[in-house]
């Protein structure tokens, strides 16, 4: 790597300012615009896309235009078909008809109404009789009990969570019940059942880690039943008849490119920088706008990681460790792209040193707290040490690096950064808004950004993933955060 780029880099850590005489810095600014951003959002945000839905033929199309910018900025292919990590999942329509449950405890019988269950199942499904366990899913004590019991207590059992509502809004803890794989089911019993899924839900059916047989439940008569009875293995039994569903291959993919390291002997660690390509498709009918077209979520992220990846290929130089490009599908049917990646990695987790994953970057709007500008957030601001590296960079180049004192830990779980913590890589999703006027709306549009103020941030970004990757400071999780434990100790594996 040329000196001029190594001293620059150690200069921003060093905190020292930026002036005119800063080459690295006007390079930077020079190559990442805002024209540049503007030109990727409004594409990939385009009606002709149609919301890019997973799956769909716009998604292919957004795929596609991002491998073209990958291919153009110079990256090298990292997928098994060049710039593409090819999915194939399994589109499981459940089939209600027939389903099933009867729970006997405390000398009753009592069946759940068909109409009031959601199933999900890559299988049928037959148990009589199974042994049951009830779980409090917002009762931490319950919640350590379970998960001291031995693996063969568990085994072919049926677990009754009592989950809060609405739904996902659930500790982060509760939700791996349902990746205990050796029970036979896991029941989730809510206050109301959900709508039913018109499309087939996606599945990587080839994991190890992937979910127990699910039904989603709202039976009053089964609450009932189980309200008087204490948390913990049950003198109580299931008997459960869940219908085959329909499952057809759906195939998907994950965008990927790396910008090289020049170290000899760091090269094959590196930085993953991340973003989600999908969006919400075409919803609803009649009169009125139906596409939800993702400008802020998340093209705003898409363009930035294009534009970050043309930025940093054309410097004169490579930092040391090298840097993953990756655009993710499916985020918004619940991380499907990034948990693919995490349990099918192209570069191992043991060396990639942090996921920077890019979210809503184009709006400033935050609703009911005015406008931020020349700023961005991190979630899990406290949980690792990347919030002060970070600001090491983007600071001397204008840019604030804040904490949300409300949203930092809570949207941590909400987006593509959560896959990798989970397998224990150092990991923060940068924003600038969490919450803006059109969330996840038909008017999230390209022409509501302000593409300045994401040129500004990204240019920040630009400087801190050069510095990740070329620094001699390590990522790592705070040791001093307790929400940060199943995290660490995923990392020490």
């Amino acid at each position: 790597m040329k000196l001029l780029l190594r001293a620059a880099v150690a200069a921003l850590a060093a905190g020292a300012a930026l002036g005119q005489t800063d080459a690295l810095p006007a390079r930077i600014g020079e190559r990442l615009t805002a024209n540049g951003l503007k030109a990727d959002v409004s594409f990939l945000a385009s009606d002709a896309l149609e919301g890019r839905a997973t799956p769909s033929r716009g998604l292919d199309i957004a795929a596609e235009y991002i491998a073209a910018e990958f291919r153009r900025a110079g990256l090298e292919p990292a997928g098994d078909d060049g710039y593409f990590q090819t999915a194939t999942l399994a589109g499981v329509t459940p089939n209600a008809e027939g389903l099933e449950f009867t729970l006997e405890a405390g000398g009753r019988t009592v069946r759940a109404g068909s109409g009031s269950m959601i199933a999900r199942a890559d299988a049928a499904l037959d148990l009589s009789h199974a042994g049951a366990i009830k779980i409090g899913a917002l009762d931490t004590a319950a919640l350590d009990a379970f998960f001291a019991l031995p693996a063969e207590q568990v085994k072919g059992k049926v677990l009754l969570v009592e989950m809060s509502d609405p739904p996902g809004r659930i500790d982060a803890r509760a939700s791996q019940v349902l990746f205990h794989t050796q029970a036979a089911l896991v029941v989730v019993l809510r206050a109301a059942v959900p709508r039913a899924a018109t499309t087939p839900q996606l599945r990587d059916t080839s994991s190890i880690a992937a979910t127990a047989p699910t039904l989603t439940m709202a039976d009053a008569a089964i609450h009932e039943a189980l309200a008087g009875l204490p948390a913990g293995p049950m003198e109580a039994t299931v008997s459960v008849h869940i219908p085959a569903p329909t499952v057809t291959p759906v195939k998907l993919r994950n965008v990927a490119g790396v910008l090289r390291g020049s170290d000899p002997q760091l090269k094959d660690t590196l930085l993953a920088l991340t973003a989600h390509y999908d969006h919400l498709g075409i919803r609803g009918r009649g009169e009125g706008d139906h596409i939800y077209n993702g400008a802020n979520d998340d093209a705003s992220g898409t363009a930035s990681l294009i534009e970050i990846a043309n930025t940093l290929s054309g410097l004169a130089g490579r930092p040391r460790r090298s840097i993953l490009f990756l655009a993710l599908f499916g985020e918004e049917l619940g991380d499907l792209g990034s948990q693919y990646y995490a349990r099918h990695p192209i570069f191992p987790l043991s060396k990639t040193i942090a996921d920077i994953n890019l979210e809503q970057l184009g709006r400033t709007d935050e609703t009911g707290d005015g406008e931020k500008l020349g700023q961005f957030n991190l979630t899990g601001f406290d949980y690792t040490n990347l919030s002060a590296i970070i600001r090491k960079y983007a600071e001397p180049a204008g840019i604030k690096v804040v904490k949300d004192e409300a949203k930092s830990d809570a949207f941590f779980m909400r987006s593509d950064n959560a896959a990798f913590a989970a397998v224990g890589v150092p990991s923060t999703t940068l924003s600038v808004t969490y919450v803006f006027g059109d969330y996840h709306k038909p008017g999230d549009e390209w022409p509501k950004l302000d593409y300045e103020n994401m040129a500004r941030v990204d240019r920040a970004i630009a400087l801190a993933a050069l510095g990740l990757a070329d620094g001699d400071e390590e990522p790592r999780w705070n040791a001093e955060n307790s929400k940060t434990e199943a995290y660490r100790k995923a990392r020490e594996k």
